[in-house]
């Protein structure tokens, strides 16, 4: 069956992650850089673990897995070296219903976890619906080739300029032909080529042209 992909907020939402290992510390990096608050629990915790939350507002629980760990959490991942385990945990997340992803096992899996390409507020996420994680993590060395930091830049400045053409430009027509005009292939390349300052003049240029 087809997956619904979506890009999810999670700041300062409760993320329980189970396992204290290297597979572990890989799902923390991420949910540490989208805002989560998370909770590690395991009985053993990886010195890279404990190097990774240091300074950080992570809580570590050095114990068992208890499903009472899962309570108001929005997702969950399972990622210790316990199958039985894995399952119980993937059973406990279905009763609550609350997301769970349990590592390199696709069948226990609300949601994968894509390979992402990302410069500044532009992501790109690849997919394989779990089939192979390692072919996603080649195409997403392939794009980082394409999509540059240049790439992000220039996003940041569409974005900048979003709220003034909807507010300055009424004819929904005319917003959608300077956004046209904005976010072409020769509209990254003069702003890639002449720079920031210059692409904004050509951007203002545009909008004028189309408020007459």
């Amino acid at each position: 069956m087809a997956k619904y992909p979506i890009f999810l907020e999670l700041g300062g939402r409760r993320a329980v992650v189970i396992g204290g290992g290297s597979v572990a510390v890989r799902k923390v990096q991420a949910l540490l850089t989208a805002g989560a608050r998370i909770v590690v629990v395991a009985e053993r915790i990886d010195d890279m673990m404990t190097a990774l939350c240091a300074g950080t507002d992570v809580e570590i629980v050095k114990s068992q897995y208890s499903k009472n760990y899962l309570t108001s959490a929005i997702l969950a991942i399972a990622a210790t070296n316990n199958n039985e385990l894995n399952k119980k945990i993937y059973k406990d997340c279905q009763e609550h219903e609350i997301l769970c992803n349990v590592v390199d096992v696709p069948e226990l899996c609300d949601f994968y976890v894509p390979a992402v390409v990302k410069r500044g507020a532009l992501q790109i996420a690849i997919s394989t619906d779990g089939g192979s994680p390692a072919y996603a993590g080649h195409i997403r060395k392939k794009l980082e080739k394409v999509f540059t930091e240049r790439h992000g830049q220039f996003v940041a400045e569409l974005e900048a300029l979003r709220k003034r053409v909807i507010e300055e430009l009424a004819n929904p027509a005319d917003r959608k032909a300077v956004f046209g005009e904005l976010i072409d292939d020769d509209s990254f390349q003069y702003f890639d080529e002449k720079g920031p300052e210059a692409w904004r003049d050509r951007a203002e240029k545009i909008i004028l042209k189309h408020k007459s």
